[in-house]
């Protein structure tokens, strides 16, 4: 039978929740004609409807709170047969605000110390709200509506409108004030007995009555005990109303909840009694109680704890919570004092949090004050106007700055010369003089100033010297020193001529003082003067000379003060004197454009290609010649009209890798003027070797066969030459060995199968190097039976072994070797038998014997 089914789409729908039913959502269309019905299953199908025609409606309210989804599978039927779908609606449930928030509690209580600092949470109130939270409809906020009681219509309380946590203002932490009750000290409990005690202690009763009948105890036994036994449901200090909005209250259609929150006041006696002021060097009885703090439980332990790592800490605390001070304090040592006071119970647990005190350390006026400077000393020129400044004295005090113990004042007490000249501020100690200086009345005035605070005093000395003023030109004995002659070659440092000069001004002033310039012709800043400043000059060489650059030199030479010239005057010709230099020529050695070079150049170099080309020239332009030393292999010719040097041999970096070549420049008239360069030449490596086998031959027990390990070398360098890659000729594989890599030089050879007899292979073996370069050589193995000291067993009469071509060499040689001496030792023996039968014929005369 053909399948008539259509298709239903999946569909996605939103539905706000309490939507008044029935209320259609969506029409299914199906193209089957014979659709009689449509069906429904999934999570709340109850509350979701589906007619014959295809719509989707709902038959009951929807509930964000109760479910915010829905997934239900629609068929549709012809008769009982499903002939479209199932299809998936998924309905969305849109949230409305139909949820006031609620707190959690009805009431809260809570209890808040006096002093409680300003927005530390004492109490969080909290509250829900059923609706959406992931939109404004489920977003809270948190407000005060009322405080009672408020007479001074001051907030004491504030809360977070996000956290609901509650805290005290600003003024609740100076106002909030617990109710009146007695103070018990430690060790001390609330009961009868002891309320008796205090009582006694605050009220001194002067009437015997008992104290049942006493209206003024029964009060205050009366007001203890509901000060110690606060009910902070019935009997609160503060009650707040606080409110809670959802859409976070910005909205006229905000839904809220309240809730009411009663407060207790508790006494607070653990209250910071500083900043504490301790005059220094105190006198009195030490340890001096400087200070009590009393925790709110009354069997706290108290521990002093510095919080400034000083070796000196002149404090401890009593167990009755008493700060004690040990010794006298100095200021000047310390002006200040952290203590951190610790409240703990008996197993060490904080029981309040650490209280840090300041203690302050007073000033008292125990420093008298000290001059800056043992003696002070000054300069001012003459002539100087009346009421310029000379200077200020300087002086301190050790007692506190900004106080009347550190006021400095001055005064001036003597002068000598004896005179008025000079004024001193009395606050600042500056000085300035009254009257016009001359030298020539006294170089220099010494004053005696008294420095004083409000008890103590000290002397300070003064020197003032006058400086003369600079009235005079320096002038030079001649004003042009002539024609001098120098040698080209002469060294750096060298004299060339000593000028001198005079100056008519104070010999101990800078006035006087002379320094040598050159203001003209000096070219490239060959010469210097150098002077002591006592007027004699030296002109000195201070750059090499060049004849051919500047064969001579007018130079000018100023004569200058470092003191500016008096008003009015200044420098001339007096003050300048000439000089003219000429260079005389000498024959200088070549030179060549660098003494030391350096260059790469790869060994396969051609043959007749220029590798340097050596510059030089002769300073007086004569003709030079070039030739070459180092070259210990021939490799290289250098060409002695024009210094190139070309290739004549093949350089080869693996013999040698780096050339030191001496190029020598020298005159053709005059060899002896020459001039060496050093030339350095590195060889660089090209891929000229290809990997070698260090070992050709091998043997394998075929008992106990073992790999064979081969190892190549090459003597290129990288990236020429390891690692090697060994192989099989045209990478074919084997079939009785196996080669594997050992390492970048090695590799290992392994038989697969052992042969049935003794027997010898020979085995290409392909080594390339880094680059791929390499060929295939022979290795050759001997599958044999070893002995026991792992050797190849070879049958008598018979070699165990084909020997190399370099093997049999050396065997035919020592085999021919050992016939020349054996050949020699017969020879030596028939001559000395010989020599005994001649001896024999000559005493006997019988010659027969030698036939």
């Amino acid at each position: 039978m053909k399948d008539k089914r259509g298709p239903l789409e999946n569909i996605s729908l939103d539905v706000k929740e309490q939507t008044a039913v029935p209320y259609a959502i969506y029409q299914f269309q199906v193209s089957h004609p014979d659709v009689t019905e449509f069906r429904l299953t999934g999570e709340g199908h109850e509350d979701i409807k589906i007619g014959e025609d295809g719509w989707l409606y709902l038959d009951q309210p929807l509930d964000w709170a109760q479910n915010s989804h829905y997934i239900i599978a629609v068929v549709a039927l012809a008769g009982a047969e499903e002939v479209a779908g199932p299809a998936f609606v998924t309905i969305n449930v849109l949230d409305i605000n139909n949820h006031a928030p609620t707190f959690e509690k009805p009431m809260y209580t809570a209890a808040v110390r006096e002093r409680s600092a300003n927005g530390e949470a004492f109490l969080r109130v909290s509250a829900m709200d059923l609706d959406n939270p992931e939109s404004p409809n489920g977003q809270l906020t948190y407000s005060l509506v009322s405080q009672i009681p408020d007479r001074q219509k001051t907030p004491f309380f504030q809360i977070n409108p996000v956290t609901g946590e509650i805290s005290t203002t600003e003024d609740g932490e100076n106002m909030l004030k617990a109710r009146e009750s007695l103070q018990y000290g430690r060790g001390e409990d609330f009961n009868i007995v002891n309320l008796k005690k205090k009582f006694d202690e605050y009220c001194s009763p002067t009437q015997n009555i008992p104290y049942e009948q006493n209206p003024f105890y029964s009060c205050v036994e009366r007001t203890e005990i509901r000060t110690r036994n606060v009910d902070p449901l019935g009997d609160p200090d503060y009650t707040l109303i606080v409110r809670v909005e959802d859409l976070n209250g910005a909205s006229e259609n905000a839904l809220s909840g309240n809730t009411r929150v009663n407060i207790v006041v508790e006494r607070n006696l653990w209250i910071n009694p500083g900043p504490i002021t301790v005059q220094e060097h105190l006198k009195g009885s030490y340890p001096m109680v400087i200070a009590q703090v009393q925790a709110n439980q009354p069997n706290a332990t108290y521990r002093l704890v510095q919080k400034e790592r000083q070796l000196k800490f002149p404090f401890t605390i009593t167990v009755e919570g008493q700060v004690q001070l040990t010794e006298e304090l100095d200021r000047e040592e310390k002006d200040m004092y952290i203590l951190v006071v610790m409240a703990e119970d008996y197993h060490g647990n904080d029981m309040e949090s650490p209280m840090e005190i300041q203690v302050v350390v007073e000033d008292i006026n125990d420093n008298i004050p000290k001059c800056e400077n043992e003696e002070s000393i000054f300069e001012i020129q003459e002539n100087e106007p009346v009421g310029n400044q000379v200077g200020q004295l300087l002086a301190h005090d050790s007692d506190e700055a900004g106080t009347s113990n550190a006021l400095l004042m001055y005064a001036i007490e003597t002068q000598q010369p004896t005179s008025s000249a000079f004024s001193m501020d009395g606050v600042s100690g500056r000085i300035q003089t009254r009257e016009t200086l001359w030298r020539k009345d006294a170089t220099e005035y010494r004053l005696t100033v008294k420095v004083s605070d409000p008890e103590f005093s000290t002397v300070c000395k003064v020197v003032i010297k006058v400086i003369d003023v600079n009235n005079e030109l320096p002038l030079f004995e001649t004003n042009n020193y002539g024609n001098v002659s120098i040698l080209e070659d002469s060294p750096v440092g060298d004299t060339v001529l000593t000028v001198r000069a005079s100056d008519a001004d104070d010999p101990d002033s800078g006035s006087s003082h002379i320094l040598f310039t050159i203001s003209s012709g000096n070219h490239g800043d060959v010469f210097a003067v150098e002077t002591d400043g006592k007027g004699e000059g030296r002109l000195v060489i201070v750059k090499p000379l060049d004849f051919e650059a500047s064969p001579t030199y007018t130079l000018q030479i100023d004569a200058r003060n470092p003191e500016a010239l008096m008003a009015g005057l200044d420098y001339d010709s007096k003050s300048s004197t000439s000089v003219f230099i000429s260079v005389t020529d000498v024959d200088e050695n070549p030179e060549f454009s660098s003494s030391v070079l350096s260059l790469s150049v790869p060994e396969d170099l051609p043959l007749g290609d220029v590798l340097f080309h050596a510059e030089a020239k002769d300073p007086e332009g004569k003709d030079i010649g070039f030739k070459m030393e180092g070259d210990v292999n021939g490799w290289l010719v250098i060409d002695a009209a024009t210094g190139e040097i070309k290739t004549k041999a093949k350089l080869d970096r693996e013999t040698v890798e780096v050339l030191e070549l001496t190029v020598t420049a020298f005159e053709k008239a005059n060899p002896e003027k020459s001039t060496k360069c050093v030339l350095t030449v590195r060889l660089l490596d090209v891929n000229d070797n290809h990997p070698k086998l260090k070992e050709t031959q091998a043997f394998i027990c075929t008992k106990s066969p073992q790999p064979v390990v081969l190892t190549a070398m090459d003597p290129d360098s990288a990236p020429f030459s390891m690692p090697f890659t060994f192989s099989f000729p045209q990478g074919k594989k084997s079939p009785n060995w196996e080669l594997t890599a050992v390492d970048g030089s090695s590799a290992q050879l392994k038989m697969k199968k052992s042969p049935s007899e003794d027997k010898t292979f020979m085995i290409p073996i392909s080594v390339t190097d880094n680059a791929g370069m390499g060929v295939t050589q022979k290795f050759e193995v001997r599958v044999c039976n070893c002995t026991a000291l792992g050797h190849c067993y070879t049958k008598p009469g018979t070699h165990a072994f084909k020997y190399s071509m370099g093997v049999t060499v050396a065997i035919l040689a020592a085999t021919i070797g050992f016939i020349v001496i054996a050949f020699g030792i017969v020879v030596h023996r028939i001559n000395k038998s010989n020599e005994r039968k001649k001896k024999a014929v000559e005493e006997t005369g019988d010659t027969d014997g030698m036939l």
